[in-house]
């Protein structure tokens, strides 16, 4: 015969199963401290360089942005900037491939470029193809969302799965993550990662700088 359990022994035995998270997605985002003066710094060269020169059209519907050369023209300010992108990036990486055995040696081909945006203006969903990490950082956050438009202005990241919320656990598990800006805030994440910007609606300009990575060799 058969063995019997009560529903209660059968939920003991399977005190010891645990529910492992595969392919999962990895972001990684630090406030970096001590930041005004360079923000300080950085806010006044791209003001200038908006001034200066017409902008591009990529994912950006409306908005400022740069040629991806802002090392040619940021001056101290953007070399220190990415003094602060490449340590993240060891560290992220580090976490990332902590487990890995043996380590790979890598090289880091790195571009940038700056992002102005003003009340209204967004990027739509796009992703980076031919880099491995993508990056931004908030050089001056500008206004807080209003209250009825808590997503204002803020960076959505997509499940990159696109399948999984039209069919498992629809409505209880998260299709995106939503990030607000922060002054001094810089977000890493996979360039594969479907991700959006909303509008932003404040009356002063947002200031960022995003960064595609890709290591050597690639992929």
């Amino acid at each position: 015969m058969a063995e019997q359990m009560t529903p209660e022994a059968l939920m003991s035995a399977l005190k010891s199963a645990r529910l492992e998270h595969l392919f999962s997605t990895p972001i990684m985002r630090f406030k970096w401290p001590d930041s005004d003066a360079l923000n300080a710094d950085l806010k006044k060269v791209i003001l200038e360089r908006e001034r200066s020169t017409g902008g591009r059209t990529i994912s950006n519907l409306g908005g400022w942005q740069s040629n991806e050369d802002m090392q040619h023209w940021g001056g101290a300010p953007a070399q220190a900037l990415i003094r602060r992108v490449h340590a993240m990036l060891l560290h992220a990486t580090g976490e990332l491939l902590a487990d890995v055995d043996p380590k790979p040696k890598l090289q880091w081909n790195l571009t940038f470029w700056a992002n102005v945006n003003r009340r209204g203006q967004m990027n739509r969903m796009h992703f980076h193809p031919g880099s491995t990490w993508s990056a931004v950082y908030y050089v001056d956050a500008g206004d807080p969302p209003p209250p009825d438009m808590p997503v204002a202005g803020a960076l959505g990241l997509m499940n990159p799965n696109q399948a999984a919320p039209m069919s498992f656990f629809c409505g209880q598990l998260k299709r995106e993550i939503t990030i607000q800006p922060e002054t001094g805030l810089m977000v890493f994440f996979p360039s594969y990662l479907p991700h959006t910007v909303y509008p932003y609606m404040g009356e002063t300009p947002r200031i960022s700088i995003a960064f595609n990575i890709q290591k050597q060799p690639y992929p």
